[in-house]
């Protein structure tokens, strides 16, 4: 008897819910859940799908079939479909958001639209335009033709008014046509054939080309050296390794393929590069004090699933973390090590690959889509190399697990690891606590400076605690020195945007062949132009900022949408041409200091230079190498990089760090500096931190200088609590989004309204951010807080009502309302 079977599928798009189809009888045995179908949504558009459960029940509505299944193998496993739905719910958006974030590119197939010549149409130059005759010619030939393929036949850039035209006319059809984008790279190698596998057949061969063709017989006896073909362990010979060693060595290889000597064949091989481990967790030696760490770490998670290790900078957090890991892959288990920074992945590579070797992977947005989807395989167990230790920065999260055992989350206060654009608007610390519940994991958090959250829980018992307060070997943590800007620009001792005092201790580094860090978390050259007249300042015509100055590009550009405009010779308010730059950023450090010190080698390290693949990765090696004397850099400097001649570390801006409009100000400021200031001081000599600043005597400043993270963190919970704040409260910010400014002001006072009348005095605003207008949008924030015990599953359900109740009235329909769950 026949069973029809049908599937509930997910679909990366942001639509809510599975969709139910049917399952053609030839396909019922290759049907599983967790592997890609091809379906048909909507009238035309052609997507890939993942099946979530299949039955034998017929839904009430007909339904379609599905058009193939893509996958031998599950891609996706129980876990990630239960993982997607809690950040579905938690951060309240779709499960298809959470597919399109979670899976790579290359595994989700494009749906690509073709154009096909009706059969038996005829072709007419007389009736038919020269455009419209040449495209259907083309037609005719290939078949069918993609938009773009058709456009270059044509020879038209805006081919669309063409292509509908001759649908009118009943000459072409569209159709979708789906297009995998993963391609396995592949190898040639060359092999002899059977006829000469036996060493007395090669003995003839090698008699007979030494007489007639001796040029051959060097090809083939490369082979031999290379391929060990008379040893007991023969290798593989590709063709490029071959052709490399032989001179002319293409002309020659056919001449032995045609003598059926030689045959050449493909075969996949990965595009990872691998490295056999070097030494053994064992041969770390722990101190005293990080022994004791280890003890409370392991003592802590048979009582508790999170652990936070709060070690000072150079503490050796990573040194407990390897004998961790050690620990769960002789259990059999699998480890997530997770960076807040791309850029900090280069040297935990390295230092995890020389320990584990090739059961490191390394998944993050650098690497391309073919790469990102080996690494999925061998995850899930499909790949032809098992990758038990997963580094990389939130994306690694969500690779298909199996048998986790325990998520290293190092710098667990960054707040890189929030996703802001566009949904799901994820916390990877928050939510990898969550996902490692479901393996029933351990979670280990590590910094510095923890979150000020993170401290809370570790102080009330919900998460273990264990404390690292001395560096590694002794050493001493760097002394820290305070730079009144307005002493220095009172007795006309700056140097540019330097003072004197920092100068100095550059100068001082670099005659004992030391290294110096520079650090303004500003990028650019100008912060903005200012007309000395009339105070004129260009703004973005797009987003409510100043244009910043580039001057390596000589341009104006927007950080927020990436407008660019050129200098305007004069003021277009005024007319006047004296236009000053105001602030400086990393470009401008960069080029301030060369005039300064001429012979030092400056290198920077921001957001413009590291746009590349292996820019960070370059920069760290050169830095390393001490091919680099000064590094000037944003944030990415701040982030657990160890550099081993780094004797000094100057801030140069630390006013501008505690002075933005938010809660987590003081937090974040006192995270950056104690990050940027543990950069100084390696290799048993304790470093310099210079700060600059106009307001030396700034509470948050005097705890940076006594590296003092429980007083700030006092601090800040004496205000959060008084002001009802993170984590005495949780936090939802709705974000009301349109071009029209009058109509955002309406929709977002209506939302209020309604809010307020289920919420009350939770609900704040609504009110502009700091920045009010981003690509042509205005923007509106309210925030509701939701005080410790009130049920937030029912609170958001009801805040999706109001938004939905909102957008069903006529005016508001095309108002965008963006929610944002524990907004950073």
């Amino acid at each position: 008897m026949r069973t029809t079977l049908f599937v509930n599928v997910l679909l990366p798009l942001p639509v809510p819910g599975y969709f139910t189809y049917r399952v053609p009888f030839d396909l019922n045995e290759s049907v599983e859940a967790g592997k890609r179908v091809v379906v048909q949504f909507g009238k035309k558009k052609v997507y890939t799908a993942l099946i979530h459960s299949i039955s034998e029940k017929a839904p009430t509505v007909e339904t379609k079939y599905i058009l193939g299944v893509l996958d031998l193998h599950p891609i996706a496993n129980e876990f990630q479909f239960k993982l997607w739905e809690w950040i579905a719910s938690y951060y309240v958006c779709t499960v298809g958001e959470v597919m399109n974030a979670a899976l790579p590119a290359a595994l989700k197939l494009a749906s690509e639209s073709k154009i096909r010549i009706v059969p038996g149409v005829e072709l007419s130059e007389k009736i038919l335009s020269e455009k419209e005759y040449t495209l259907l010619r083309a037609l005719k030939e290939n078949g069918a033709l993609t938009i773009s393929d058709a456009s270059r036949f044509a020879d038209l850039v805006k081919i669309i008014p063409l292509i509908h035209n001759l649908i009118e006319k009943g000459y072409i059809v569209t159709e979708e046509e789906i297009r995998d984008r993963f391609t396995p790279k592949t190898l040639s190698f060359i092999k002899l054939t059977d006829a000469y596998s036996s060493e007395d057949k090669l003995q003839q061969l090698y008699d007979k080309l030494e007489k007639k063709a001796p040029k051959q017989l060097d090809l083939l006896i490369e082979y031999i050296q290379i391929s060990k073909i008379m040893s007991n362990n023969p290798v593989e010979v590709s063709r490029k390794e071959l052709f490399a060693r032989i001179a002319d060595a293409d002309s020659k290889f056919k001449a032995l393929e045609k003598k059926g000597v030689f045959e050449e064949y493909d075969k996949e091989i990965s595009r990872l590069n691998y490295r056999q481990a070097t030494h053994t967790a064992e041969s770390i030696q722990l101190t005293s004090e990080q022994q004791r760490a280890m003890q409370e770490i392991t003592d802590s998670f048979t009582v508790k699933n999170v652990t936070l290790l709060h070690g000072v900078t150079s503490s050796g957090k990573t040194e407990i973390y390897i004998k961790l890991i050690r620990q769960m892959l002789d259990e059999g288990k699998q480890v997530l090590y997770l960076l807040p920074e791309i850029a900090l992945t280069t040297q935990i590579i390295n230092r995890l690959q020389k320990y584990f070797g090739n059961e490191v992977g390394v998944y993050h947005s650098k690497y391309n889509e073919n790469e990102r989807v080996e690494i999925w395989q061998h995850v899930a167990g499909t790949g032809n190399q098992s990758f038990n230790v997963l580094l990389g920065a939130r994306s690694a999260m969500f690779l298909p697990f199996k048998n986790l055992g325990l998520i290293i989350i190092d710098e667990e206060h960054d707040a890189s690891y929030k996703q802001y654009d566009p949904a799901p608007r994820y916390n990877a610390r928050d939510t990898a606590i969550f996902l490692a519940s479901m393996h029933g994991a351990k979670v280990l958090l590590g910094s510095a400076t923890p979150a000020v959250e993170s401290f809370y829980n570790a102080s009330l018992g919900k998460y273990g605690l264990s404390t690292l307060s001395e560096r590694f070997g002794g050493l001493l943590l760097p002394q820290v020195k305070l730079v009144n800007l307005k002493d220095e620009h009172r007795m006309k001792t700056m140097q540019s945007i330097f003072s004197s005092a920092l100068i100095r201790e550059v100068e001082a580094a670099l005659e004992v062949n030391e290294q110096v860090i520079l650090f303004q978390n500003r990028r650019g050259f100008s912060l903005h132009l200012d007309c000395d007249n009339c105070n004129w300042i260009p703004h973005c015509v797009q987003c409510d900022v100043s244009l910043v100055y580039h001057k390596k590009q000589n341009q104006l550009r927007c950080h927020y949408c990436g407008y660019t405009t050129r200098i305007p010779e004069k003021c277009p308010d005024c007319g006047g041409t004296h236009l000053v730059m105001k602030g400086f950023g990393t470009e401008k450090i960069e080029e301030e200091l060369s005039l300064i010190l001429p012979k030092a080698k400056i290198a920077r390290m921001d957001l413009d230079t590291t746009r590349s693949r292996f820019a960070h990765q370059k920069l760290i090696a050169a830095f390393e190498e001490r091919k680099i004397d000064i590094l000037v850099g944003t944030q990415m400097v701040t982030k657990g990089l160890d550099f081993d001649h780094v004797s000094l570390v100057g801030i140069l801006n630390a006013d501008s760090l505690l002075s933005y409009p938010d809660f987590r100000a003081f937090e974040r400021g006192f995270q950056l500096m104690a990050q940027v200031a543990g950069r100084a001081g390696r290799k048993n000599k304790q470093g310099k931190v210079l700060i600059q600043a106009f307001n030396p005597s700034h509470p948050i400043l005097d705890m940076v200088l006594h590296h003092n993270y429980e007083a700030m963190y006092q601090s800040q919970l004496v205000e959060r609590e008084r002001f009802n704040y993170p984590p005495f409260c949780r936090i939802v910010q709705l974000s009301v989004r349109h071009v029209d400014a009058d109509l955002i002001n309406r929709a977002a006072d209506e939302l209020a309204k309604r809010l307020r009348s289920l919420f009350g005095k939770r609900v704040l605003g609504p009110e502009y951010p700091t920045v009010s207008r981003i690509r042509n949008q205005y923007l509106k924030n309210i925030l509701i807080k939701f005080e410790k015990g009130i049920p937030l599953p029912k609170a958001k359900d009801e805040i999706r009502n109001a938004i939905i109740k909102l957008n069903a009235h006529p005016d508001y329909k095309p108002v965008r309302v963006v929610i944002d769950v524990d907004p950073m």
